[in-house]
């Protein structure tokens, strides 16, 4: 089973390194065998044939329009999707530019722009942790289990509230917030997995045990391998 980890590879971004850990504990501990691979957002050809979509933090992307194309191949094909922290604001970016058709930006690459989505946060929320409080019968939280959780952060831009609404008017559900009431997570239901998290979850713990989004991601890949019967080979 395949997944594509979409986003420019580099040893400083802390996620980056941790990842590789997290496969093997998948394997270890859920007994599921993911076959990573990078794809660099330059480079985002063959995407369509990978079991499952990781756009990985690290923002600004090289081409932010190669990680739009990988959002947008795994809502529309039905591909399992996570994003994290940057993937998290590119998978918003995504859903308001080609869903909800609205002409907006990213405050980190256009700052000067009329229009945008993703903003500076009023705290900057990189190396702190803080609150998630989860939405009763969301998918976030019948995977976490509980009605809040404390999670990691290396992340400055969020969602400009002022467009919550129109991007949940077309079906996005923002299922997690901060205590103020800002997104912190967002979900596609329908979707056989479509999550994204402004928070990592590969940074929690030392690595050995997946977060349960994680583990919960793997085995929406392994589903989707098995029901559609692909073949061992993407591209």
């Amino acid at each position: 089973m395949r997944i594509a980890l979409v986003g420019d590879r580099s040893p400083v971004v802390r996620s980056h390194a941790r990842i590789p850990l997290l496969m093997e504990a998948l394997r270890e501990r859920d007994g599921i065998a993911l076959d990573p691979y990078w794809l660099p957002t330059t480079d985002v050809s063959g995407v369509e044939g990978f079991d499952g979509i990781w756009l990985v933090p690290g923002s600004p992307y090289r081409d932010e329009a190669g990680a739009l194309r990988a959002v947008q191949t795994a809502r529309e094909r039905g591909i399992p999707f996570l994003g994290t922290c940057a993937g998290f604001q590119h998978m918003l970016l995504e859903f308001a530019r080609h869903v909800c058709g609205l002409r907006v930006a990213h405050g980190e690459t256009e700052p000067g722009a009329q229009d945008l989505l993703l903003t500076p946060l009023a705290c900057s929320l990189a190396g702190h942790e803080g609150r998630v409080r989860l939405v009763p019968g969301t998918r976030i939280e019948q995977i976490v289990g509980a009605p809040s959780t404390m999670e990691s952060y290396i992340c400055s831009y969020g969602l400009n509230e002022e467009y919550k609404q129109t991007l949940a008017a077309h079906g996005m559900v923002f299922s997690g917030h901060a205590d103020d009431g800002t997104a912190r997570v967002a979900e596609l239901p329908g979707h056989p997995f479509f999550l994204a998290t402004l928070f990592q979850p590969e940074l929690a713990g030392d690595g050995r045990r997946p977060h349960a989004v994680i583990s919960a991601f793997a085995a929406a890949v392994a589903r989707r391998h098995t029901e559609h019967g692909l073949p061992t080979t993407a591209g």
